[in-house]
């Protein structure tokens, strides 16, 4: 693999991951919005804060621990899915 293709394949990562990262962040900041208005309790933003920190490590795993333009090829051809919701709990049944 040629060194511009795996360093352009990492930036692409790296990009990616930031984006998702932010969207992410944008959950927090709105439930700690509904928090301050009075709207969520703070049990409730513990919950978002959760699953924000759920989701952002299934976003971690799948930005690194394949090869990086394995990666930027996946992002570019059939981005994943909704992170948020990724890293939402699940109740057992």
């Amino acid at each position: 693999m040629a060194s511009s293709e795996h360093r352009t394949a990492c930036e692409a990562v790296g990009k990616y991951h930031e984006a998702q990262l932010g969207a992410l962040l944008a959950h927090v900041e709105e439930a700690l919005r509904r928090f301050r208005s009075g709207e969520l309790d703070a049990f409730e933003v513990d919950q978002e804060l959760f699953q924000y920190s759920r989701a952002a490590k299934e976003l971690w795993k799948f930005c690194t621990l394949n090869n990086a333009v394995d990666t930027a090829h996946w992002i570019t051809e059939r981005p994943p899915s909704d992170w948020w919701k990724r890293g939402s709990f699940r109740r057992r049944r």
